[in-house]
């Protein structure tokens, strides 16, 4: 027995001594990775951040796609095919070089879970999960960081505050005097600024979660609801073998992800005539995109009357202060509302004007054509769901669309100077005018010039002996819809070819993918280069034209 009991005593303490190893080993990786997470991540400039994040998720989406099988068994999709479609998810571009249904049920869902994790507002919260432990009021950066920006901006502050966030930052207008830190010290006092700070972000990224959640529900059970009571929309899922949950879930969130993949061949044009479902996409295509800022404040404002929190207050009073792209200042943000609907109203007058009689609309009454005409003209500036043959509709308005496909989605016109508005020249560019790279930064437009001629070079041969297609407007489209994020495109047609090939077959997938490998691989980078252009909004600079 005493051998037993000895035995035991020595099993336990062997026991404790391991479990106190483990705890010593996960305390020791904890510390570690908390350590990496402060040198590295907070460290890095937010940019290679977003790079990093944006090519390790392709990578990962084009694997799990190569894993899983097709539909057909006819048709397997050649890599870069299916790696295209993975990056054009990521980005939420919307390009497709292979028709949408030759992918199963289960690349469908992992093609929605991409455009998910890449869309901007997913992408927004998770920044202010990792700018959030910046301004952790136990922190000693912290501290001495709030002392620094309360007197001077130095060069090296300057690159610090510049260097942690997955989303990119609004620099903040130069220091006043007086106001702005006298109306912060009376509603909140100075002792808890930091600690206020901290909360208010903490309590943002809280209401871009709801928001997120409860915008895709709402869509998706509007979805399911819709395709149980209209059965002509049924019917259309049922003859291409698409399961109608899968339906709902894919088509909301790339609407809402500003994505405008639709996993039928012809995106919504099969749906021309259901008014209904073209319009419980339509305030998805506007909430997450153009319209989210406003929402955001009404959403911040709402929250904060229901839940009585001093964050909420401080959001809508100092949404500068925390440096967050898309809550932005509330003039900002009604003059923002008042000029996307402008768009929209010019664009429809002029869609319909021009569009009414033609083909493009043929087979739709009066009431399906007003609502196509504003579902087609509202994706128009970022999602890419169409109703229409692009390639059939009139060069006017494809002039008009390039355009709005240009336009970044937060584009405002703001008639008075100096209330609300972000300064022309930043603190940043000040600092950085001596700098060679600030100098070499070309604006956006002289990059999609550079694209287009470099496409216009790789498929110089297709633009000699099929000029209908490969013509320099339908390029240009290409180049600006992948550049914009958006996904319009004028398709190809074996009909429009001047030698007509008998071996020829239309499809339904974009332009793209009549491309040469050389120019698709370009396309793709231009599609990464459009996802980061909000980091480029002040280049091209050093250019002065006179």
């Amino acid at each position: 027995m005493s051998s037993l009991s000895y035995f035991g005593k020595k099993l336990q303490h062997l026991c404790s001594t391991i479990f106190l190893y483990l705890a010593c080993l996960c305390r020791s990786a904890c510390f570690l990775i908390s350590c990496l997470h402060k040198s590295i991540l907070l460290r890095v400039n937010k940019i290679f951040v977003q790079i990093f994040y944006f090519i390790f998720i392709s990578l990962f989406g084009f694997c799990i796609l190569r894993i899983l099988k097709p539909r057909s068994v006819d048709f397997t999709p050649r890599n870069l095919d299916l790696f295209f479609i993975s990056v054009s998810s990521v980005t939420v571009s919307s390009m497709s070089t292979v028709e949408m249904e030759v992918f199963s049920n289960s690349q469908l869902i992992l093609i929605t879970f991409l455009m998910f994790i890449g869309g901007e507002i997913f992408t927004s919260m998770v920044g202010l999960h990792l700018i959030r432990s910046k301004f952790k009021p136990w922190r000693k950066d912290s501290k001495i960081e709030s002392v620094i920006s309360s007197t001077t901006t130095s060069p090296r502050n300057s690159d610090f505050n510049d260097d942690i966030e997955l989303d990119i930052v609004v620099i903040p207008d130069s220091p006043k005097p007086k106001s702005e830190n006298d109306e912060f010290q009376d509603d909140f006092g100075s002792s808890d600024k930091q600690t206020l700070k901290y909360q208010s972000i903490k309590f943002l990224g809280f209401v871009t979660l709801v928001y997120l959640l409860v915008i895709n529900i709402i869509g998706v059970s509007s979805v399911l609801v819709y395709l149980a009571c209209v059965s002509s929309a049924k019917d259309v899922l049922r003859n291409k073998g698409l399961k109608t949950f899968t339906f709902a879930i894919f088509t909301v969130v790339s609407t809402f992800a500003s994505c405008g993949f639709v996993p039928t061949n012809e995106n919504m044009m099969v749906f021309s005539k259901n008014s209904g479902l073209l319009l419980i996409l339509i305030p998805q295509v506007l909430f997450g995109n153009t319209l989210y800022p406003a929402c955001l404040r009404l959403c911040i404002k709402f929250l904060g009357k229901f839940s009585k929190k001093r964050e909420a207050k401080y959001l809508l009073k100092h949404s500068r202060e925390i440096r967050h792209l898309h809550l932005l200042p509330s003039q900002h943000s009604r003059l923002l509302v008042i000029t996307v609907f402008g768009f929209i109203l010019i664009q429809l007058i002029m869609f319909c004007s021009l569009e009414w009689k033609s083909s493009s609309l043929n087979g739709l009454n009066s009431y399906q054509k007003i609502v196509g005409s504003l579902f087609q003209v509202v994706n128009a500036r970022h999602t890419g769901e169409t109703i229409v043959d692009i390639s059939t509709v009139a060069p006017a308005i494809l002039v008009v669309f390039i355009v709005m496909m240009y336009l970044p989605p937060y584009t405002s016109f703001i008639p008075v100077k100096g209330v609300e508005e972000t300064p022309e020249e930043t603190v940043e560019e000040k600092q950085g005018r001596g700098k060679v790279a600030e100098n070499l930064i070309l604006s956006q437009l002289s990059y999609i010039i550079f694209f287009i001629v470099l496409i216009c070079i790789t498929e110089r041969k297709r633009t000699k002996d099929d000029p209908f297609n490969f013509n320099v407007l339908n390029i240009t489209l290409e180049v600006v819809s992948a550049y914009g994020n958006v996904g319009f495109t004028t398709g190809y047609s074996c009909d429009r070819m001047i030698n007509r090939d008998t071996t020829c077959k239309n499809k339904t997938y974009g332009f793209v993918g009549k491309w040469s490998d050389e120019g698709k691989l370009i396309l793709i980078i231009v599609m990464f280069f459009g996802r980061l252009k909000k980091f480029n909004m002040q280049g091209g600079k050093a250019w002065k034209l006179l």
